[in-house]
C-alpha cells in the first residue's frame, strides 16, 4: 500500500508539474515537443543568411538525394516533420520556412509571388551547395515547387505535389465560395476561435495536437495577420501557373484529399492533363493536408513513385 500511495502521489505531482509548465510556459513546452518530434524524424533545425540579405531557418536530415519540401500558406516547416521520419532513411530532406512564414525573414514590402519565392529557394539551394534536387510542396508550396521546376527544369529530378494551389481553372472550393459569400478568409484567423475553425477546415481527420500547442501556433498566425493578408492577395492574383507549366516534362506525383475544402479535388485532373509525365492519387476521407492526416500512406506512395523513377 505504501508503494501504491507513493506512486499515486508522485504521479499526481508529475501531472501538476506538467499542467503548470504547459499553462504558464506554453511557448517553451511547445518548443520542447517540436524538438522531440523533429528528433524522431531525424531532422535538425538550422539557419543560413543568403547574400541577398534573406535569412532562412530550415530543418535538415537524412542521407541520399536532396529532397526539398515546401509548406503552404500560413504554415511552416513543421508541417512536414511527421512525414519526414519515413523519408530521412532514404533521402537528404530539407524543409525551409518560406520567406514570410515561420522563423525565416518577414520583409514587409517584398514580392511574395510564386516566381519570387522560387527564386529565393533557388538561391537557398545554391547556398547549401545543392545543384540537383527533388521538390515537394503542399498547397502554396506546391505552386512554388511547380514554378521552380518551370524555371530550372534541368535541376529538378521530380515533383511531389500535395494539393497544390494555382490551378485557377478548377471549380471553386469551399474556401472560395465562403469568401464570395462573407468576404472573410478562413485562412486568415484573427483570434484563437477562428484558428480552431481553420484547423478543422483544412483537415478532414486531423491528428491529436494538445490545445496549448494549437494556441501557441494560433498566436503566431494572428501576429502575422497583416503580412499574411498581403501575401495571400499576391498569391491569389497570380493566375499564370497553368500556362507556365503546360507540357513540363518533370516526373510528377499529384496527391489530393477527396475531402479537400480549400482547393477543389478536380484540380488534380487538370494538372494531370497539363503534365505529361504525371500520375494522380486521390485519398478518400482526407482533407487539404494529406502529409499530416495520412503521413505513413503518403510517404509509402511517394517512396513507390521514386522507386519507379529509378527503373530503366
Amino acid at each position: 500500500m505504501r508503494i501504491l500511495k507513493f506512486t499515486l502521489v508522485a504521479l499526481t505531482a508529475f501531472m501538476a508539474c506538467v499542467f503548470a509548465f504547459t499553462h504558464f510556459a506554453p511557448e517553451r513546452a511547445t518548443a520542447i515537443l517540436l524538438d522531440l518530434d523533429r528528433s524522431r524524424s531525424g531532422m535538425v533545425r538550422k539557419e543560413i543568411d543568403l547574400p541577398n540579405g534573406l535569412h532562412y531557418v530550415y530543418l535538415e536530415g537524412g542521407q541520399g538525394e536532396p529532397l526539398m519540401l515546401l509548406h503552404g500558406f500560413g504554415a511552416d516547416k513543421d508541417n512536414f516533420t511527421r512525414v519526414a521520419r519515413h523519408l530521412t532513411p532514404r533521402y537528404h530532406v530539407i524543409v525551409p520556412d518560406q520567406i514570410g512564414f515561420g522563423e525565416s525573414s518577414h520583409p514587409p514590402q517584398a514580392d511574395y509571388t510564386a516566381l519570387s519565392q522560387a527564386g529565393n529557394l533557388h538561391a537557398l539551394a545554391q547556398a547549401l551547395g545543392i545543384k540537383q534536387l527533388h521538390l515537394g510542396g503542399s498547397s502554396m508550396g506546391g505552386q512554388i515547387a511547380l514554378t521552380y521546376a518551370s524555371l530550372y527544369p534541368d535541376q529538378v529530378g521530380s515533383l511531389w505535389l500535395l494539393a497544390p494551389a494555382g490551378v485557377w481553372s478548377a471549380p471553386p472550393g469551399d474556401l472560395a465560395k465562403s469568401m464570395q459569400r462573407s468576404g472573410k478568409n478562413t485562412l486568415l484567423p484573427k483570434n484563437e476561435e477562428e484558428f480552431a475553425r481553420l484547423f478543422s477546415f483544412v483537415m478532414s481527420d486531423p491528428p491529436y495536437i494538445p490545445r496549448f500547442v494549437k494556441n501557441v501556433i494560433a498566436q503566431e498566425s494572428i501576429v502575422n495577420y497583416d503580412l499574411h493578408a498581403r501575401i495571400f492577395e499576391q498569391t491569389k492574383n497570380d493566375n499564370t501557373l497553368e500556362k507556365r507549366v503546360a507540357g513540363l516534362q518533370t516526373p510528377t506525383l499529384i496527391v489530393w484529399g477527396e475531402q479537400d475544402r480549400a482547393l477543389h479535388v478536380d484540380s488534380a485532373a487538370i494538372l494531370h492533363k497539363l503534365l505529361p509525365r504525371s500520375q494522380v492519387i486521390i485519398l478518400p476521407n482526407v482533407g487539404h493536408l494529406p502529409m499530416i492526416e495520412r503521413d505513413e500512406k503518403v510517404a509509402a506512395d511517394y517512396l513507390q513513385f521514386r522507386a519507379g523513377l529509378a527503373k530503366p
